[in-house]
Formats: C-alpha cells, sequence, structure tokens
C-alpha cells in the first residue's frame, strides 16, 4: 500500500517469490499411482549426485570412501552404499555419488575437496538424471520387455549396476534386490521412458491379477 509522508510517496517492497522445487516427472505421478497390481512403479525423491573422476589407486579409493562413509566400488557395474547416499561405478575411473541429505552445491564442493588430493574432481550432475523405482515379482518382466540386458537374478543381483538402452533411451539400472530395481534416466528423456514401462505394466495388469 503506498502512503504519502511530507509529499514522498512510499511504496511496500513486493513479496519475495519463493520458488517450489518440483519432480520433472511430476506431471506423471498420479498416473503412476493409478497403476494396480504387480509391479508397481514408484518416482524416486530428488538427490545430489555428482560425477567423480579420480584414478582408481586402491589407497585413493580407500581414503575417499572412508571420508564418505562407506567404500566406493573396484569392479565395474557395481554400487555401493555410503552414508547417506549411493556410489555408482560408471566406468575405470568414474563414480557417480549420490547424497540424499546435502544440497547440490554442499555435496560437489566437499566430494572435489575430497578428490583433489589424488587429482580428481568432482562435478554436480544433480539435474541430469530423474528415477523411477520399480519393486514387484514382476518388475524384471516389465523392464525385459524394453531391455536386451540378462537381467536375471543371478547375472544382476543387488548391488551390481549397468548403463544399458530401455528401448531408445540410455538408462542406468540399479539392482537393489530381486523384486527391486530403479531406473535412472535423463531428464530429457524421461517422460518417454515413463509412458513405455506404463503402457508396459498395463500390458501386464491381466497376467499378474
Amino acid at each position: 500500500m503506498a502512503e504519502l509522508t511530507s509529499g514522498v510517496e512510499l511504496r511496500s517492497a513486493p513479496s519475495p517469490t519463493v520458488l517450489t522445487r518440483r519432480h520433472p516427472l511430476e506431471s506423471r505421478r498420479a498416473t503412476l499411482e493409478a497403476l494396480t497390481g504387480d509391479p508397481t512403479l514408484t518416482l524416486e525423491p530428488p538427490v545430489s549426485v555428482v560425477d567423480l573422476r579420480v584414478d582408481p589407486e586402491p589407497g585413493a579409493l580407500a581414503a575417499l570412501g572412508a571420508a564418505l562413509g562407506g567404500v566406493l566400488p573396484h569392479p565395474a557395474d557395481a554400487w555401493t552404499a555410503l552414508a547417506d547416499g549411493q556410489a555408482l561405478r560408471l566406468g575405470p575411473d568414474e563414480w557417480l555419488l549420490t547424497d540424499a541429505t546435502a544440497t547440490p552445491e554442499r555435496w560437489e564442493d566437499r566430494v572435489d575437496a575430497l578428490a583433489a588430493p589424488f587429482g580428481g574432481m568432482a562435478v554436480d550432475v544433480t539435474a541430469q538424471r530423474v528415477g523411477v523405482r520399480l519393486q514387484g515379482r514382476s518388475a524384471r518382466e516389465l523392464l525385459a520387455s524394453s531391455c536386451s540386458l540378462d537381467l536375471r537374478p543371478t547375472r544382476f543381483g543387488r548391488g551390481r549396476c549397468a548403463q544399458t538402452l530401455l528401448g531408445q533411451a540410455a538408462v542406468l539400472l540399479v539392482a537393489h534386490g530381486d523384486d527391486d530395481l530403479v531406473v535412472l534416466v535423463r531428464t530429457s528423456f524421461a517422460g518417454y521412458v515413463v509412458d513405455r514401462l506404463v503402457d508396459a505394466a498395463r500390458s501386464l495388469a491381466p497376467a499378474s491379477a
């Protein structure tokens, strides 16, 4: 409200704009929740993510793992738990590190500072991927309808991860258990992947009932 004081017009300061964080797949949430039967599909909550590049020297990996509350996986296509997240090995000198508590800026700064003494570096890639979780006895069957990877639990069990194609989109699959898997997909392809998974889930529904 404007007021006049000694001939000077005073205007109240505008209220600050409040930005609300929105899940990239929020428009698909209701569709996923409406699915019935096995498997279930849910959106993974956002986490902070950095891409770590560092020489895989055992001493460096041991020191970094200890500082982050876990062990950085040495085998290819494997993941391990950290204090508040995961470490997924993507390549010979590359890991994807997640944290559910720190902000993206703080997570990047922390990992980068830890990696610097070993000639490594960390880059924030939080906005790069979005996750969808599949749980249930038919989860692997559903993924197999669009993916050529051997998803049998004996070949792709808990602790494994793999970069592959789901339909026409590049994804990162993470096995949390026999009936519990996560699909990480680039945000720009996330809608396509979810729609494909929903169609496949609906086709499985009669057989799962």
